[in-house]
């Protein structure tokens, strides 16, 4: 081969060697916008995922409502109970709130007194006494509902609780000079425990058969959400101070 064709071939091989390196540069330069483009799309999917960042909001309030079978809900569902229904209520207006159901069917202010100390190992922040129907119910002396009633709210005093105390009504049967003296323990009691209070928990459904189960004692779930709709003034008063 002269010298001219040995020039043409280094020529040809020069370009070819120049065309490979453009090849392989523009081979890798492919593959990193490719792992580039992986990558932003990994990091798009976890935000969609994920969601925004969480911002941590401040506990609940926990609110024990200390009761009878009125809290316990008796003949609705759990979640037509008064304190699931009352806690609704309150975070519709933006309080956040736990309302723990510590009602017992049939209890009286004794059985209260018996179990305040270890209902409070709910560690509440707010306790709501609706207690005393069953006493009324039964006759019993206002002067033992009264005592008992006071050494309950003494045991919140003394654990520094805001306490909402919900006072009730005796039936009507029993007389007005006992319907008098039952319907004072409520405001005695509030005055002296320094306590808020809600005067009659029935207020507003008492005596309305359409608001009540067919024992007209009970309140039924229109009833209950008339209760809560009336209580919850009364408790948001407490979250705020």
């Amino acid at each position: 081969m002269g010298m001219v064709g040995l020039a043409v071939e280094a020529t040809r091989e020069m370009r070819h060697r120049s065309a490979d390196a453009r090849a392989s540069r523009h081979g890798a330069l492919s593959a990193n916008l490719l792992a580039r483009a992986i990558f932003n799309l990994t990091v798009l999917a976890c935000a969609v995922i994920l969601g925004p960042p969480t911002v941590w909001s401040k506990p609940a309030v926990r609110i024990l409502m200390l009761g009878d079978s009125i809290t316990a809900g008796y003949g609705l569902p759990e979640a037509e109970s008064l304190p699931q229904v009352l806690q609704t209520a309150l975070r519709k207006t933006g309080h956040e709130v736990q309302v723990m159901n510590g009602g017992v069917s049939g209890d009286t202010t004794a059985g209260g007194l018996a179990r305040v100390g270890w209902m409070l190992q709910e560690q509440p922040q707010i306790v709501i006494v609706e207690l005393g129907a069953n006493d009324g119910l039964r006759g019993l002396d206002p002067k033992e509902s009264y005592a008992n009633l006071d050494k309950l709210l003494a045991v919140l005093a003394s654990a520094k609780l805001k306490v909402l105390l919900a006072g009730m009504l005796a039936p009507p049967n029993l007389g007005p000079e006992y319907g008098k003296e039952f319907a004072a323990i409520y405001p005695a009691l509030a005055k002296k425990h320094g306590c808020l209070l809600y005067p009659f928990l029935l207020a507003g459904v008492a005596a309305k058969p359409e608001l009540n189960q067919a024992d007209g004692i009970h309140p039924n779930a229109e009833g209950v959400v008339v209760i809560a709709r009336l209580l919850a003034p009364y408790v948001e008063k407490l979250l705020g101070g």
